[in-house]
């Protein structure tokens, strides 16, 4: 039986809806751990390398860790993997009138999920997803980050007024999930 895969995060809405997406048949139990991670700065993939490292040396086993970022075209990306600032000191609508002098609302969401294998010297392996839109006036509940603000490219809803199910099968996470997904069922296969 395979070690459990700890995803690394304290917000239980968000482990509700990684195991929603990776759904019943993922070969691996996943658990989820609070740690007190870094805050980290630079790209992306440096970023969620370096908190997988970290997260490995505290849980000791297989674990995953999760970095969402929301880029805004106009802004040359920002605020990127800043946004959990941003969104708290601003709201999603703040966010919105960021973007108030520009004429590009454009912008992407992107998650990346880092797993490491749980043993001593090993490899970080990424997972990301991206899903294009562009930044709206909040609309929908606001009980999950910047979804509110959020419209995906060819939908008239934001994620937050979105049924969770079919967000699931469309956002930047499923996409990054099923990367991972596919991953872990190929491994399965061997």
């Amino acid at each position: 039986m395979s070690k459990p895969l700890t995803f690394v995060t304290g917000n239980a809405k968000k482990l509700e809806e990684v195991v929603a997406i990776l759904g019943s048949t993922f070969p691996r139990k996943v658990v989820s751990q609070k740690v007190d991670l870094p805050e980290l700065q630079g790209e992306i993939a440096d970023i969620c390398v370096k908190k997988c490292q970290a997260a490995y040396e505290i849980i000791k086993g297989p674990c995953i860790v999760e970095d969402t970022c929301l880029c805004f075209n106009a802004l040359g990306g920002l605020p990127g993997p800043y946004i959990k600032w941003f969104l708290d000191k601003l709201g999603p609508e703040g966010l919105f009138r960021l973007l108030a002098g520009h004429e590009d609302k454009s912008a992407q969401a992107v998650c990346t999920f880092a797993y490491h294998p749980g043993d001593e010297g090993g490899k970080v392996i990424l997972f990301e997803g991206r899903t294009d839109g562009e930044i709206v006036m909040p609309r929908g509940p606001r009980d999950f980050g910047w979804d509110p603000c959020f419209q995906p490219v060819g939908y008239t809803q934001t994620y937050a007024e979105m049924p969770k199910e079919e967000k699931n099968k469309i956002s930047h996470r499923y996409r990054a999930l099923d990367a991972l997904r596919n991953h872990f069922m190929n491994q399965e296969k061997q």
